[in-house]
């Protein structure tokens, strides 16, 4: 089946299910893409929350449920921060959320009142109080995301369209998940350059690496960007870039101040950008390695509720997410491997290199290292002498992503893009896992973009 040349850039280069794609386009508007956190004791976040504040005596820390439409997370947290007139780093969230979607999460802020957060009056975000807490908000908390997505313009008949979801729906259900590829936003889709930047910074060339973040054009961006890009790429001059890039480009207009007066200081110009940024390269670059290793499992026909000698597996807690403890199969392990594979104990695992984490051994070991040794990078790599603070340590992802609570509404006319059709899917994954990923398979776009992702 044909993979598009977006997704093989990003080292996503199979489909796990067989059945034909419906087509269609995701987030032609922000309610065709919701998002609602689940915590670990199944509490939820909802768009639709009205609750306020119930006070449960003491404690330090105001819990509220953010809603936003078409706001970054960390853009959206520095607005509220700012409005309430407080540093960010007195809000904690426990995972980020996308940004062009109808999203709730739970926050904490560190010292908020209640009569504070009710004054904070921002486009497209609300903010519901809900309680006071000693603890804050944090990323364990997090069991996953429940999403209800729209899928529109699809061409083909209510009929066709329920037959082939119906189909996907069981060949996904027999596997017990999807791929837990690292999806599309990871990487960006209108320019997907954020791994390339973090292979360059692994391999030591900075230079390369803020010039491809600076000036390396996008068929796919604002025309005026593109050009800016392009104009630097041919002239190398940051002074003369400094006028022409557009403010939309604060992090790009950040490193060029610097370099407008010191050209060749690569590296204080990417300690311009913010330290999650910076750290975002090298992880874009962990992922890409760790979707081409997924890839090469899938092409292989490798199960992946199977276990090899060589093969990682991590123990899972009482809520089916993966814990730290981890072990290799071994000749002697394997049969009591599998077993607990089969109880739902374990699951199948691969590296996400960095220099505290190497390839897996056996089969998976070659590939992991052949792929490695295509790229020309070694685990040691990823500790970076000029940016230690960019450094990875790598560590273990579960090759399956588990989906529950998938339901899916009737095919029906829509009304945007008459005569096409419409239909909508619920689903929960587990933290750390992306919708698209999911919905890649019921779609199987050719072209990314035109689908929305």
């Amino acid at each position: 089946m044909m993979i598009p040349r977006l997704e093989r850039m990003l080292g996503i280069e199979a489909y796990v299910s067989q059945s034909l794609g419906i087509g269609g386009r995701i987030r032609q508007f922000t309610g065709d893409f919701v998002v609602e956190e689940v915590f670990v004791d199944g509490s939820k976040a909802q768009v639709s929350s009205t609750e306020t504040l119930q006070p449960v005596g003491g404690g330090r820390y105001l819990i509220c449920v953010l809603v936003k439409q078409d706001w970054d997370t960390f853009l959206a947290i520095k607005k509220v921060a700012r409005r309430l007139g407080i540093s960010p780093k007195r809000i904690q969230i426990a995972g980020i959320k996308d940004a062009k979607a109808f999203t709730a999460q739970h926050i904490s802020i560190r010292g908020g009142t209640s009569e504070r957060v009710s004054r904070v009056k921002i486009k497209d975000i609300t903010l519901h109080p809900l309680r006071f807490s000693d603890e804050r908000v944090y990323s364990q908390l997090l069991l996953g995301n429940q999403f209800h997505i729209t899928i529109r313009t699809i061409s083909h008949s209510s009929s066709v369209i329920e037959k082939r979801v119906k189909n996907i729906q069981n060949e996904l259900f027999s596997l017990g998940g999807v791929p837990n590829f690292f999806g599309h936003q990871r990487f960006g889709t209108i320019r997907p350059n954020t791994h390339l930047i973090g292979k360059l910074l692994v391999r030591g060339d900075l230079e390369r690496a803020a010039l491809t973040f600076l000036a390396k054009p996008s068929l796919y961006e604002h025309p005026e960007s593109r050009e800016a890009r392009q104009q630097l790429q041919d002239t190398q001059d940051f002074v003369e870039a400094l006028h022409c890039f557009p403010t939309r480009l604060r992090y790009e207009r950040l490193m060029l101040v610097h370099l407008a007066k010191q050209s060749k200081d690569f590296i204080g110009a990417f300690r311009k950008l913010p330290s999650k940024l910076r750290r975002l390269f090298v992880q874009a670059y962990q992922s890409f390695l760790f979707n081409k290793f997924l890839s090469q499992r899938m092409k292989r026909e490798v199960d992946f509720n199977d276990v090899q000698v060589g093969d990682y597996v991590v123990h899972l807690d009482r809520y089916g997410l993966p814990t730290m403890e981890f072990e290799q199969a071994t000749a002697q392990s394997l049969p009591s491997v599998k077993k607990a594979l089969k109880k739902g104990k374990m699951q199948v695992a691969v590296p996400l290199i960095g220099f505290k984490q190497g390839p897996s051994e056996g089969v998976q070991g070659e590939v992991e290292r052949g792929i490695l040794e295509d790229e020309n990078v070694v685990p040691r790599n990823f500790y970076i002498p000029s940016m230690p603070e960019t450094s990875a340590p790598g560590r273990l992802r579960t090759v399956l992503a588990p989906i529950t609570d998938l339901s899916v509404e009737e095919a029906s006319r829509d009304s945007a893009s008459p005569p096409k059709r419409k239909i909508r899917l619920s689903f929960t994954l587990h933290r750390g896992s992306y919708a698209t990923v999911l919905l890649r398979e019921f779609m199987k776009p050719r072209n990314l973009i035109k689908a929305g992702f």
